[in-house]
């Protein structure tokens, strides 16, 4: 409210035109929506980290060299890799933030992986509802849907086996921070076909998959990443 008055007042020379303000002063619908861009928060406050929006951004890099899944096929139909900067204090626990990560994902995402599941299930392949009650019957370890293959101190790989392809996912936390004590967190991708079948899902499904990649590390950044006490 104070940041609204502020803005306001410092408008009042050059007022609204009229069709934009209903009787007795108060603020059309459109109005609103112009006036809304002048009190949007620069930054957000979660019980996690508090962000700025300069942490949002998210950059396609090389696979790192160092990730365990750099080489974990001897061949690739798709490898794919997105850095974030992770704020001073934020976590550099990968397994905490890849649950972070896949847990926060935005609403959207979800839908999508409905309309994948029915499309995919008629083809005998592994649907998300499938690959979360065999995290809940096993007892290897699962981030989501996925299965974790390894973890170190630095990285956590997970991924999945199925008849049409494999793959894995990689959350690696760079070892050594910037100047300024920060972080790099990049989330990998590499994907092995078996069959033309996998080769064709890979070839629809790879435009959303870098979409998805980079929506998650958008929407953790702004929830706000865990912080290292919680490690």
């Amino acid at each position: 409210m104070v940041r609204a008055q502020v803005v306001l007042s410092s408008h009042e020379a050059q007022p609204l035109a009229q069709p934009g303000r209903l009787a007795g002063g108060a603020c059309a619908p459109s109005a609103r929506r112009r006036l809304a861009w002048f009190v949007r928060p620069q930054n957000r406050t979660t019980g996690s980290h508090t962000m700025s929006t300069q942490h949002h951004r998210v950059t396609l890099v090389s696979l790192p060299p160092e990730s365990r899944i750099a080489k974990a096929y001897a061949s690739t139909n798709l490898a794919d890799a997105y850095s974030i900067e992770l704020p001073s204090g934020a976590s550099t626990n990968p397994e905490l933030l890849a649950r972070f990560i896949f847990s926060h994902q935005a609403p959207w995402i979800s839908s999508l992986i409905a309309v994948r599941d029915a499309i995919v299930g008629r083809f005998g392949l592994k649907t998300a509802k499938q690959l979360t009650s065999l995290g809940a019957e096993s007892k290897t370890g699962r981030v989501g849907i996925f299965k974790i293959y390894g973890t170190s101190p630095t990285e956590i790989v997970l991924g999945e086996d199925d008849k049409h392809l494999d793959f894995r996912l990689s959350v690696l936390c760079s070892t050594q921070p910037s100047p300024g004590g920060k972080r790099q967190l990049t989330l990998s991708t590499v994907v092995h076909c078996h069959n033309r079948l996998g080769r064709l899902y890979i070839l629809v499904i790879a435009p959303f998959h870098r979409l998805v990649v980079q929506s998650s590390l958008r929407s953790a950044a702004r929830i706000g990443w865990p912080l290292a006490t919680e490690a």
